[in-house]
Parts: C-alpha cells; sequence; structure tokens
C-alpha cells in the first residue's frame, strides 16, 4: 500500500489473493464462463496480461466476477485492453491524479475543437471511472474516497471546458480576457458545483449540478446588453461538450436548473441580480443548496467572494427552526412523487426512499441551517464531517453521529454499485430477484437475504433518526379528550378537558384559544403559525395545566402572544423542541420582564437549545469564541452592531434562564452578565477603533484604556444595568494630528473615539439597545471631556478628586484598549487609592454622602434593596470604606475591581468583629440574590402584592423560607443589623469593637 492509500501493481494481486476468492462472485456459471473467454481474447490483445492472470489466480477470479456483475465494467475492458492492463499494474492514486491532471489540461492546444476537447475528457472519464470501479469492488479503496476523486474530475472537467469556452469567446471578440494562458483568472465567471459535486461526494454516475454567475465589468463585453446570449450559447456548448454521448461516451451529464428561478432567468446571472434575487426572494430550499456551494470552475476567487457575500442568506443571525417545516415539506413532496412512503428492499429508492442517503443529508442540512450563522463550525459541506461537527456542538449524541456515518457510507456504496452495472444514474434497488442478487454480490452479500437485512437494518436507523428531528406527531386529543376551539360557543367536553388539565377557570381559558385560532393577533394571522398552534396545542394545555396557577400563567402567555410580532419562529420552536414548553410556563408565571424580552425579541430563545444551557456557564474564552465566529459573518460594521446586539441579548437571557431555574445564584449572575459585557464592548470597542481609523487615521504612537467603573468594575451587573465607563489615553511627547484622510489632534480624536462608542453601545438600532453607558465617573463629571489623558486623570485623582470619586476607583478595572496602557493605568489607580488619606475626613465624607443619596434618592419601599437603609448601598459603601482606611492606615491593599463580597473577605477581619462581618456577608449574598432575581423578572419596584405568584415562590427559594412573610421579616433583622455595622464603621467604632 502506498502512502496515498492505493496499491502497487504487485501488490493489487498479492491484496486479491489474501481476500480470497469470496471477495466477490459471479452473477451465474454462464456468465462467468463467457467473460473467462473475453479475458482470453484481452489477454491476446495486450500480452502483459496473461502471466499475470496465470501467476495470480485469485486476480483472474475477481475479474471473472466483476465484469460478469458489471456488463458495463465488461464493456470498457473489452473495447481497451490496455487500459485494464494500467488499472491493474498502476497505483490507483497516481492513475486518478495523472486523468485528473490530463482533463484540467485537456482545452490547450492551438484552436482546439470542441470535437478534440470531447474526446480527451472522455478518455479521461473512462479512465477514472474504470480504475475507480474496479478497485472499489476488491475493496482496495471504499465509497469515500472513490466520491472525492470522482468529485475532483469532475471540477477538472468542468474547469477545462470553461477555459476552452473563454478562449474562444477571446478569439472570436466576443469577450476580453486578461491571460490567455490561464483565462479563468480575474475574468468574473463564477462556476458553482452544487449538491454532491461542491461538498466533494459525487456518486459513481452523478449529474454534475451547476450554477453560473458573472460580473459585467470582468471580460469587458463590447455591449453588456448581448452577455446574457453570449452566456447562454457559451453555457449550451458547455453542457453539450460535457454530457453528449458519442462513441467515448460522455463526461458527465450536467444540470443549470439550480439557478435562481430557472423558468424565467437566463442559463447565467449578474452577481449583483442573483444577490438581489436571494436577499429578497430566496427559498429556504436555495439555501440547504448553498451550503454544499463551492466554487469548481472558472474564476475560483470571484467564486469565493459571492459565497461569503451570500452566507448571510445561507447562515442566518437568528436560529432558524421554522426553515425545518419547509425543508420536510421538501422531503413529502419527494416521498409522494416517488412513491416510497415505506422501507423495502426490492424497488426502493435508496437515495429519496424513507431512510435513504437524502433523509441523513435533510439531518444534517436543517441543523446547519438553524445554527450555522451562530456556530462557522457548522458551515462544512461534507456530510461526514457536519456529523461530527454536531456532535462536537452538542446537537446530537456520539452515538447519533456513529449511525449515521456508517449508515451514510453502507448506502452510499449499495448506490455505487446499483450504478456501476450499467453506468446508470439510478438509486433504485432492483425488484427481480436476479438483478438483486447482483447487487448483493457486488456489495460483497453471499445472497439476497442477508443483504437485504443489513440494507433493512441501515434504512430503519436512518428513519429513526430522521422521525426524532423531523416528524414528531402531535401528541393530541385522543389521550386528552376533546380539544375544540371553533364556533363561538364553549363545547362542553372541550370545558371538561380544560378542567382536568388543570385549570380553574375553563371558559376564560377556551375565550382564549379562540382568540389564538381565529387569527385575532398579529402572531397568528398567518395560516403557517396557527397550523403550528393547532399541532402545539395540547402539549402547550397540558404543560401549562401542571403548574401552580395554571390559569395566571396561561392568561400571561396570552398577553405575551398579544404582543408578539410573528408567531411562526416561537411554534416551530416549541413543536420541535417539547421540553422547552416547561421553561415557558416558568417564564409566564415569574418573570414578565423576560416574557416581554421574548415578545420583542423571539430570537433570545434560541440559545435554548443548546442542551448545555441549564447544566453549566460557558467559560468566557468559550464566549469570546462564540462571538467570534458569530461576527465573522458580519458584512459592514453596521451589521456588526446588531450581531453585537442579537450575541448580547441572547446571551443575557439565557444567564437570566439559569438563574432563573436555580443554575447559578445571584453573585455568579452578576460575574457572567459582567464578563459578557466585557467580550462585547471590547469587539465594540475594536470596531469603532476601525471605523476612526479609516476616518480619521491613528495618532501616532498613540495608546488608550478602557476602563469599567461601578458594578461592571466590580463584576456585579444585573439584569438591565447600564455601564458606567471612562476613557484614558496616552501618547508619546505633543502628538501630531492623526495621520488620516480627515485628521484630528490628540484630544478631539479620544473624544470622537469616545462619543463613537457611546454611540455604537448606546444608540437604538433594528435590533434595540446594546448598553446604556454612563460616563459621569470620569474626572470633572459631565462637566469634564469624554477621554482623558493619563497624567491629567493622575493628577485630577490626587489633588482635585472628592472622596467618593476615590470610592468609586476602588471599583475601577481596565477592560479593553492596548494591553500595555490597559497595565499603565491600572497601577496609576493603585497608586491613587494607595496615597494615606486622613481616616476623619474618610469618614465624615462618607456619612454626609450616604445622607445626600437617601435625600434625593429615597428608597420605593422596604423591598428596594439597594437604597433602603441596611440595604446593598450601605454594605458597598462600608466595603470601599474599609478599601480607602486600608490606605489611611498604611495597610496593604488588595487591587480595585474586586466584588464587594470579596472587599470584605480581604479587609473585613482587620476593621469588623467576626460575626458583624459574618452578618455583613450573609445580607449581602441574600440581597445579591434576591436582587438579581427581582431585576431580571420584573422592570420597576417590587411589591410582593402584585407581583406574579412563581417570581415569589422562586424569592422563597432563594431565601430558603416558606413564604414572603418570613423573607420579609428575615430582611428586617439584617437591614437593622448591617445599618447599625454600618453607622459603627462610618463612625469610627467598627475597628475598636473588632480589636475588643
Amino acid at each position: 500500500m502506498t502512502s496515498d492509500g492505493s496499491t502497487t501493481g504487485q501488490e493489487m494481486p498479492a491484496r486479491l489473493a489474501a481476500l480470497q476468492t469470496s471477495v466477490l462472485k459471479p452473477i451465474s456459471q454462464t456468465e462467468a464462463r463467457s467473460v473467462a473467454a473475453d479475458l482470453k481474447a484481452m489477454a491476446k490483445a495486450e500480452p502483459q496480461l496473461q502471466p499475470l492472470l496465470d501467476a495470480a489466480p485469485a486476480l483472474r477470479d475477481f475479474l471473472v466476477a466483476a465484469f460478469s456483475l458489471s456488463p458495463y465494467l465488461r464493456d470498457i475492458a473489452v473495447a481497451h485492453p490496455p487500459l485494464l492492463w494500467r488499472a491493474i499494474d498502476q497505483p490507483l492514486g497516481p492513475l486518478v491524479e495523472s486523468a485528473i491532471a490530463e482533463a484540467r489540461e485537456s482545452w490547450r492546444g492551438a484552436d482546439l475543437s470542441d470535437t478534440v476537447l470531447m474526446e480527451r475528457l472522455r478518455r479521461a472519464k473512462r479512465t477514472t471511472a474504470f480504475a475507480l470501479a474496479l478497485h472499489d469492488l476488491a475493496r482496495l479503496t471504499d465509497a469515500r474516497s472513490s466520491a472525492q476523486l470522482l468529485s475532483r474530475f469532475a471540477a477538472a472537467a468542468t474547469s477545462a471546458t470553461i477555459d476552452h469556452l473563454l478562449v474562444g469567446a477571446h478569439r472570436s471578440g466576443k469577450i476580453r480576457l486578461g491571460d490567455e494562458d490561464h483565462p479563468s483568472e480575474g475574468s468574473g465567471v463564477i462556476v458553482l458545483g452544487m449538491g454532491k459535486l461542491g461538498a466533494g461526494e459525487l456518486n459513481y454516475s452523478s449529474d454534475i449540478d451547476l450554477v453560473v454567475f458573472y460580473e459585467p465589468d470582468a471580460l469587458g463585453f463590447a455591449d453588456l446588453l448581448d452577455a446574457s446570449d453570449i452566456f447562454a450559447r457559451l453555457l449550451r456548448r458547455l453542457v453539450r461538450i460535457l454530457q453528449e454521448r458519442t462513441g467515448d461516451g460522455y463526461v458527465f451529464r450536467t444540470d443549470l436548473r439550480l439557478r435562481p428561478d430557472p423558468g424565467a432567468t437566463p442559463l447565467a446571472i449578474p452577481v449583483e441580480a442573483a444577490l438581489i434575487y436571494y436577499e429578497g426572494r430566496g427559498q429556504n430550499w436555495e439555501r440547504a443548496a448553498y451550503i454544499k456551494a463551492q466554487p469548481v470552475a472558472g474564476d475560483l476567487e470571484a467564486g469565493e467572494r459571492f459565497l461569503k457575500a451570500l452566507r448571510p442568506f445561507v447562515f442566518r443571525k437568528y436560529l432558524d427552526y421554522a426553515a425545518i417545516a419547509d425543508i420536510h415539506s421538501i422531503k413529502r413532496q419527494i416521498h409522494a412523487h416517488k412513491g416510497h412512503g415505506e422501507i423495502a428492499v426490492k424497488g426502493h429508492n435508496v437515495k429519496l426512499g424513507r431512510g435513504g442517503i437524502r433523509e441523513i443529508e435533510f439531518f444534517v442540512q436543517t441543523q446547519q441551517l438553524i445554527a450555522g450563522g451562530r456556530s462557522a463550525a457548522l458551515r462544512g459541506r461534507e456530510t461526514e464531517a457536519m456529523l461530527a461537527a454536531l456532535a462536537e456542538a452538542g446537537w446530537i449524541d456520539a452515538r447519533t453521529r456513529d449511525e449515521l456515518t456508517q449508515a451514510y457510507w453502507f448506502l452510499r456504496d449499495v448506490e455505487h454499485r446499483i450504478q456501476m452495472v450499467r453506468d446508470e444514474q439510478s438509486h433504485t434497488l432492483p425488484t427481480a430477484e436476479a438483478e438483486l442478487k447482483r447487487i448483493a454480490l457486488m456489495s460483497g452479500f453471499a445472497d439476497t437475504r442477508t443483504f437485504g437485512d443489513s440494507l433493512s437494518a441501515a434504512m430503519r436507523t436512518v428513519e429513526r433518526r430522521y422521525v426524532q428531528l423531523f416528524e414528531r406527531e402531535a401528541e393530541l386529543s385522543s389521550e386528552l379528550g376533546n380539544l375544540v376551539f371553533t364556533g363561538q360557543k364553549d363545547d362542553p367536553d372541550t370545558l371538561e378537558t380544560i378542567r382536568g388539565l388543570g385549570f380553574e377557570r375553563p371558559q376564560d381559558i377556551a375565550r382564549v384559544m379562540r382568540t389564538w385560532h381565529n387569527g385575532r393577533y398579529r402572531a397568528t394571522q398567518s395560516v403557517e403559525a396557527r397550523e403550528r398552534l393547532t399541532e402545539l396545542t395540547p402539549r402547550l394545555l397540558t404543560v401549562f395545566g401542571e403548574s401552580r396557577r395554571a390559569d395566571e400563567a396561561l392568561l400571561r402567555f396570552d398577553a405575551f402572544l398579544a404582543k408578539l410580532p410573528a408567531g411562526i419562529q416561537l411554534f416551530s420552536l416549541l413543536g420541535n423542541n417539547p421540553a422547552l414548553l416547561s421553561l415557558i410556563v416558568t417564564i409566564m408565571s415569574a418573570a414578565p420582564r423576560l416574557a416581554d424580552i421574548i415578545a420583542a425579541k423571539p430570537h433570545v430563545f434560541d440559545g435554548m437549545l443548546d442542551r448545555r444551557v441549564l447544566n453549566e456557564m460557558p467559560e468566557r474564552d468559550d464566549l469570546a469564541g462564540r462571538l467570534d465566529d458569530f461576527l465573522s459573518t458580519a458584512r459592514h460594521y453596521e451589521d456588526r452592531l446588531d450581531r453585537l446586539r442579537i450575541f448580547a441579548s441572547e446571551q443575557r437571557f439565557l444567564i437570566g434562564i439559569r438563574l432563573l431555574t436555580g443554575v447559578i445564584d445571584g453573585p455568579a449572575t452578576g460575574r457572567a452578565l459582567t464578563d459578557l459585557a466585557e467580550i462585547v464592548v471590547a469587539a465594540t470597542f475594536r470596531a469603532v477603533r476601525h471605523e476612526i481609523a479609516a476616518a480619521h487615521g491613528e495618532i501616532a504612537r498613540g495608546r488608550v484604556a478602557l476602563v469599567a467603573m461601578g458594578k461592571a468594575g466590580s463584576r456585579e451587573l444585573t439584569a438591565g444595568s447600564d455601564i458606567d465607563l471612562i476613557l484614558i489615553y496616552d501618547h508619546d511627547g505633543d502628538a501630531a494630528d492623526s495621520d488620516g484622510p480627515r485628521p484630528l489632534d490628540a484630544a478631539r480624536y479620544h473624544a470622537r473615539l469616545t462619543q463613537r462608542l457611546i454611540a455604537a453601545l448606546s444608540a437604538p438600532t433594528a435590533e434595540g439597545v446594546l448598553y446604556e453607558v454612563d460616563m459621569r465617573l470620569r474626572p470633572s463629571g459631565n462637566k469634564g471631556p469624554v477621554a482623558t489623558r493619563l497624567p491629567a486623570f493622575v493628577k485630577y485623582q490626587r489633588e482635585d478628586a472628592w472622596t467618593w470619586e476615590h470610592m468609586a476607583l476602588t471599583r475601577a478595572r481596565p477592560i479593553a484598549g492596548d494591553a500595555d496602557m490597559m497595565q499603565r493605568t491600572a497601577e496609576a489607580i493603585q497608586a491613587v487609592i494607595a496615597e494615606p488619606s486622613d481616616a476623619e475626613t474618610v469618614r465624615k465624607d462618607v456619612r454626609e454622602m450616604r445622607a445626600l443619596v437617601e435625600q434625593e434618592k429615597p428608597p420605593e419601599n422596604a423591598w428596594d434593596l439597594k437604597l433602603v437603609p441596611g440595604g446593598l448601598v450601605d454594605i458597598e459603601f462600608a466595603a470601599q470604606t474599609m478599601f480607602l482606611l486600608a490606605s489611611a492606615e498604611g495597610q496593604a491593599l488588595p487591587t480595585s475591581g474586586l466584588s464587594t463580597m470579596e472587599v470584605l473577605e480581604q479587609l473585613g477581619p482587620g476593621v469588623l468583629p467576626d460575626s458583624d462581618l459574618t452578618l455583613l456577608r450573609q445580607a449581602l449574598a441574600l440581597m445579591t440574590d434576591l436582587s438579581q432575581i427581582i431585576r431580571l423578572c420584573i422592570d420597576g419596584p417590587f411589591d410582593p402584592h402584585q407581583a406574579p405568584a412563581g417570581l415569589i415562590e422562586r424569592l422563597c427559594r432563594a431565601g430558603d423560607v416558606p413564604d414572603i412573610k418570613v423573607l420579609e421579616g428575615e430582611l428586617r433583622r439584617l437591614t437593622k443589623a448591617v445599618r447599625r455595622i454600618f453607622l459603627a464603621l462610618v463612625a469610627g467604632r467598627g475597628s475598636e469593637s473588632a480589636r475588643s
């Protein structure tokens, strides 16, 4: 065996001898005798054959069996004995590579005619097909390798034909080429291989699907109006050159019907017109087709540019679960047209029939359509590789991957055998027993029974996996009872069914259901949406009925539907993922704010398809990688900003779901929301800097650091938090103006950079606002410049800043910018807060500031956990006071940007009695949990008398108490104690009591 996996001439008979003659049996003894006579005649015509056949009986037996089973191969061998000798004597790899190279260069020659090109291509195709078939039947190669080599040959033959046609058009003056020796380069002629050709998976007698586009300006047409007619003539010649049968056979049957609207468009279409079509009218089946599209001929660079421009059409920004129904409808049409509703053996179509190859391809492609926009790893062309990628990404399990991969290549192997018999583009097994036996023997089985058993098992495996994805039938009312919502009056049996499901007000529920099914909401106006909702209704009522206060939860879902702009995506998602319904119930019963988010942006629910969501939090690096994947298909700056908003809103939603379901607690939620904000803000900052550089250039040796303040700095963001930022910059000496087309001085340059960043983060787009930004913590607040040079920042902090500004610095943390500048800024901040200050002044200023906050922002009620006396502000102020007092007393300081809990843990033991410190930490943990849940679930103040029942239950579970009254009592106890500890600390009594 050579390094490329092929066999040498000496190895082939040796391998066949090792395999024994049972590797392949003739169809009958009569046929075997006839083929043996033919072999003698071939040996006379090609003398080198006879000694080899005499020395290797296994080889003779194999050839007798192969040619008796395949009349097509027998005819080639009889007509071309030297080709038989080459196929036996030469290694497969070099032999086919030589044929591919021969095909690719076959267009060269002065004034080459179509006829000569056709002869050359057919000769090379005959060599490739014959050698591959013999090695495949001998099991010295496999369907996977054969498909790849056939695809490469098809691309070479197509490329040669295109080059030949372009040179001819150039010499006749119809077009103008840049380089006649390399006609396709820079020509703007795009030839895409679709389907199996694009994926490198051609079957043995496959036709090839091509789509042709062109860039009108690249070919120098004398009159662009003639372009369409010129291409029409060229492509008709291409089809004739490749597929017309001559005495040498044919190359490939060629199909151009996958182009846009083939009944009404020319054979080749300008690129711009094609992009307009796909963006405005492209169908889901076309999206599926373009998953495998690959430039195979013509201007390959132009082809890659076209596919990159088309990528957002194929792989959507949102998870596209509604596409499943569309793709499955195509499959149902194929079943109806071909009549293959059941798995069989005789007469079964292994490609289009139930349990066949197409079901595996649809299984893979629909999930690629759904998730490929988010994950670059799911945008590949090959079926086997994408099954592996789906398993790696958690969309399928390893067993599904292995079963479908094994079934795919088994069925492809059978497909090859069907086509090797007579070189027919057929995928249908014979109905006659004798012909079915031929396929069984070619596939290595002893008889049709064992072949049929293996084939049926493979197709049943495919069918089972396919059904799990596509054919979830509605779990309907035969088990539940009547569910009828037509007419104006309630059906008594339906009311009884609804009551039995757990609802207390069945008439109200029936009225709601009629509203949905009558299409009175935008979400239920389309026929498709109502069809999906009808299928979903029994399961939906069952799951809502199992919840506490089922009526309240369903009515909240009704209010949610009333605001939903469209319903088909959500209904399709829930219909294909019934387990997600229980999460919807949780959201509707506990979190109206999340329900509003889904109503406004249904795509945020897409992330729930990842099975790992409720088991783990993604690592920060993993999250950053996902964002990079998602941004990789952005076409321009605005698209990048929209994608950042989509990613952030989805991930914020998923973090909220984890909090709501108890996977993570309040502090973990704060860290997760902050990590997300940092990743997204950093990506936005990079995009903004790129835009600014394009317009204004760069400041020589300029450096910037973006610093997070407040809860963003201490990693304690809540749902809906704005982010406090300041921008610090520096440069060497007196910097000159920026070096771009519209230069700016350093101060204006960085002010413009900051303003663009604020706009990028907070300006509303079609996808909403990314983050509200607060920059009031910069030097001099709103009166100061929006960007500050580092020396000026340090000078201000040392000479002019108030105590509250130094308190804010204890939470400051650089999160984006140039690494060296981020480090310098962090060191400067640490140096400022480490400078000793007067302890009494610090305590006095903190007392006054807390009093001012209470005066200007009094708490809404006792549940305003941030502002209530003894609440989170008191705990945060206590931690920041400890920070400044530590520097006043010359203690070693922790780094800035720690969470409040981390500051208490590091500085508290030297300042507070153990009991007080324990109580502060206990209060902080509980209030953080409760405030994170409240901010997640509702907007505005929390009132336990108005709050949803599910939210009350969730808060009680977080507080580990039986009811809300007990929780309120616990909060009163903790806030009273926190207030006492805070007042003692700022009065100077905390450290004394700690030492005592």
